[in-house]
C-alpha cells in the first residue's frame, strides 16, 4: 500500500453560491459539507494523514465535528495548502477541495492507482462547448477542464509551491516547476459547488439536510450601578442606574447569546468575548449578538424562535417588552412574534427582590439552512 496522505480545502472558499450559509456548511443529513467531502474521500483509501485547512473564523467550532488534523488556512488556496503541507510526511499527498463533494468512489481509485505514473495525476473533463479565447475561436479539443483531487509527489509538490508563482490549483505548480503531469479523465459528479443555478449541481449527489431542530437556553446576572446607562434587549431603559459590567451589561441579549451558542454547540459568550479583552470594553450588546448571528448564518443555522425571562424587581419591564421584541427580531432576521420577552418579580426574595440587580433567563430554537428550498438552486 502506498504511502499517501489526504489533505481537504475548506478555508478560503468563496460564496458566489448563494447569499445565506457558507457552501462549505451546507448540511448533508446532519453532517456540513467539509466534513461529508473529508469522510468521502477518507472511506477510499487508508491514508496516513487526514488535515483539513480551514478558514480561521470557522476553526474553534469545525474541532468539534471530528478527529481529523484541522490546521488555520490561509487567505487564498495556495496560502492554505502551503500551511497544510507542513504537517504531511508522507510519499504522496492527495487534495481536494471541500465543495467537490460528490466526487465517485471510481474516480478516486483511478487516480491512486496511477501514482507512480507522473509527479502529479490530475482528473480533467474535456470542453464540450466552442471555446472563444480573446476573441479568437480555438481547438476545444486542446482544452481541459481541470478537477481536484489531485495526486502529487509530496516533495515534488512542497518544492514547486515554494518556487515561486500564483497557482490556481496543485498541477499548474507543477508544472511551472518542470514536473511530470498525467491526466486521466475526470467525472461530471465531482464538479466543483461553484455557481448558483447550476444544471448539474453536485447538490443532486448528496442527502437534503436534516429536520432536527436544537434547543439551547442561557442565563445571565448584573448587579447596579448607578450613573451607567441601562440596556436590555438593545432598547435603552430611561433609569438613574445601569448594569455592572464589562460591556453595557445588556443581561437580555448575554443570556439570549448564550441560549443561541448552546443550540448550535458552539460554546458560550465568555469564549467568544472574554472580558479581559478590552476590545469589549462597554461594547454595545447589539454588536455582539449581530456577531453570533452572522456566525450562525455562515455555518449553517436559521433561527427558529427564542423566549426570554426578565426576572427584576425594578425597573419595571413591561413597557419595554413589545420594544425589546422587535429590536432582537430585527437583529436575529424573524418575526417578532418569534421573540418573546416575558418579566416577572421574586416576591422581594434574594438579590433581584433586595433591588440589588437582575437576571434573565433565555431559550432559544434553531434549525438546519433548508438549500433543498432554497429557489436560486437549480436541483
Amino acid at each position: 500500500m502506498l504511502d499517501i496522505s489526504l489533505i481537504v480545502l475548506s478555508a478560503g472558499e468563496s460564496n458566489r453560491f448563494m447569499a445565506k450559509a457558507k457552501k462549505q456548511w451546507l448540511r448533508s443529513c446532519d453532517k456540513p459539507l467539509w466534513l461529508s467531502t473529508a469522510n468521502m474521500l477518507a472511506s477510499n483509501y487508508a491514508f496516513k494523514d487526514i488535515i483539513i485547512a480551514a478558514n480561521s473564523d470557522d476553526l474553534r467550532y469545525m474541532y468539534k465535528f471530528c478527529d481529523y488534523k484541522i490546521i488555520k488556512g490561509g487567505t487564498t488556496r495556495q496560502n492554505s495548502l502551503i500551511n497544510a503541507l507542513q504537517y504531511i510526511q508522507s510519499e504522496y499527498v492527495l487534495v481536494s477541495d471541500a465543495a467537490r463533494c460528490a466526487v465517485p468512489n471510481a474516480l478516486t481509485q483511478r487516480i491512486l492507482e496511477e501514482a507512480e505514473s507522473a509527479d502529479i495525476i490530475v482528473p480533467y473533463l474535456p470542453a464540450a462547448d466552442t471555446i472563444v479565447y480573446e476573441e479568437k475561436t480555438i481547438n476545444r479539443d486542446k482544452v481541459k477542464l481541470i478537477q481536484t483531487p489531485q495526486l502529487s509527489k509530496t516533495k515534488v509538490l512542497k518544492s514547486a509551491l515554494s518556487s515561486g508563482g500564483d497557482f490556481t490549483d496543485e498541477s499548474s505548480a507543477v508544472s511551472a516547476y518542470g514536473g511530470s503531469v498525467k491526466y486521466i479523465l475526470g467525472d461530471t459528479k465531482a464538479e466543483k459547488l461553484t455557481f448558483k443555478n447550476a444544471g448539474n449541481s453536485p447538490l443532486l449527489f448528496i442527502a437534503p439536510p436534516s429536520k432536527e431542530t436544537f434547543t439551547g437556553i442561557g442565563f445571565d446576572a448584573h448587579a447596579y450601578e448607578s450613573g451607567k446607562p441601562m440596556y436590555l434587549g438593545g432598547v435603552k431603559i430611561e433609569e438613574s442606574y445601569g448594569l455592572k459590567a464589562h460591556s453595557d451589561g445588556d443581561a437580555v441579549i448575554h443570556a439570549l447569546i448564550d441560549a443561541l451558542l448552546g443550540a448550535a454547540g458552539a460554546g458560550d459568550i465568555g469564549e467568544w468575548f472574554p472580558d479581559t479583552n478590552m476590545r469589549y470594553k462597554d461594547i454595545n450588546s447589539v454588536k455582539l449578538l449581530e456577531n453570533i448571528v452572522q456566525f450562525l448564518t455562515r455555518v449553517g443555522f436559521e433561527i427558529v424562535h427564542c423566549d426570554i425571562t426578565v426576572i427584576a424587581q425594578k425597573p419595571k419591564i413591561s413597557p419595554f417588552k413589545d420594544a425589546m421584541s422587535k429590536k432582537l427580531a430585527h437583529i436575529l432576521n424573524i418575526s417578532a412574534s418569534h421573540v418573546n420577552v416575558k418579566a416577572t418579580t421574586t416576591e422581594n426574595m434574594g438579590f433581584t427582590g433586595r433591588e440589588e440587580g437582575i437576571a434573565v433567563q433565555a431559550a432559544a430554537t434553531l434549525k438546519y439552512y433548508d438549500w433543498t428550498a432554497d429557489e436560486n438552486i437549480n436541483r
